[in-house]
């Protein structure tokens, strides 16, 4: 029972990783690949919040979107200048940057040792020790975040992000605000993550910055993919399938190192043969 909940809980968490990576990527057409970073932000601001600091859960939750509020409005504005696969490759160096930052700044973040003893939230005074009540806490803050693109999608604001998505000059012309809106989406992806961050570290009681690499991003980016662009139903699927993918592996008995390679070859296989027999994904309404 404990292994279910535990599989529930980053089920949870990669969703809401998903859904804030779609609303970039998906949404907005732009190929971000900054997402670890932003997660790794809210991680360690809930970690060092709660350790050294004295927060409670929510405000150490708050101190990370604070963070990532600015760390996204800065790096949007120098993103803006990129487009298409330059823009991929200058947003996978923010995630480079700042675990650059969290491997080697070990005054604040303990480098490679990493951060340990991260106590569970509390609501109302109430610690929440059990698996279960994390993992009803993960499906609210999944649900919310489902309900917000859901909303974001149907809005004006989708739909004029839609636009600029599919001709972004024409919409300019129309006089929609392309560079603010796509900061706008951009800022609110990054603290999404930073939620999910924030869950991650709670639940889990330490954290490193081996979990916040720019392999992280890759492996939320083919989430998406797979599950689908523009897609909340397609976010949620692809988190359950590249999820469970690895845990049928345990099954099998093969060797760690034989498991964690043939892993990555399962990845690396679906993601081709979604590319050539469903470019769109399970649920997605745009080709990658």
């Amino acid at each position: 029972m404990e292994y279910l909940l535990n599989l529930g809980i980053l089920f949870c968490i990669y969703g809401v990783l998903a859904l804030s990576l779609n609303l970039v990527v998906g949404m907005a057409g732009l190929l971000s690949l900054a997402q670890a970073a932003f997660y790794g932000i809210g991680a360690y601001a809930t970690a060092l919040g709660m350790t050294a600091l004295g927060m409670d859960f929510f405000t150490s939750l708050a101190l990370g979107a604070g963070l990532n509020i600015i760390a996204a409005g800065f790096v949007g504005r120098i993103l803006s200048r990129w487009k298409g696969d330059y823009y991929a490759i200058v947003s996978a160096g923010l995630s480079i940057i700042v675990f650059s930052i969290l491997l080697n700044w070990k005054e604040l973040t303990r480098g490679p040792l990493g951060i340990f003893g991260i106590p569970k939230p509390a609501i109302f005074g109430q610690g929440i020790e059990s698996n279960a009540g994390f993992l009803i806490l993960c499906l609210v803050v999944l649900g919310i975040i489902f309900a917000l693109y859901e909303w974001i999608d149907r809005s004006s604001f989708g739909r004029a992000l839609k636009a600029v998505r599919e001709d972004e000059q024409l919409a300019t012309v129309l006089g929609y605000p392309a560079e603010k809106m796509k900061s706008l989406i951009f800022i609110m992806s990054a603290v999404i993550a930073g939620i999910a961050g924030s869950l991650f570290a709670s639940y889990i009681a330490f954290i490193d910055p081996s979990t916040f690499q720019v392999k992280e991003g890759i492996f939320l980016f083919t989430i998406i993919v797979i599950g689908g662009l523009a897609s909340s139903w397609g976010s949620v699927l692809g988190a359950l399938v590249l999820l469970s993918l690895p845990e049928a592996l345990r099954f099998i008995g093969l060797p760690y190192e034989v498991a964690a390679q043939l892993q990555q070859i399962i990845y690396g296989a679906t993601l081709v043969l979604m590319m050539v027999f469903k470019p769109k994904g399970f649920l997605g309404k745009y080709r990658m």
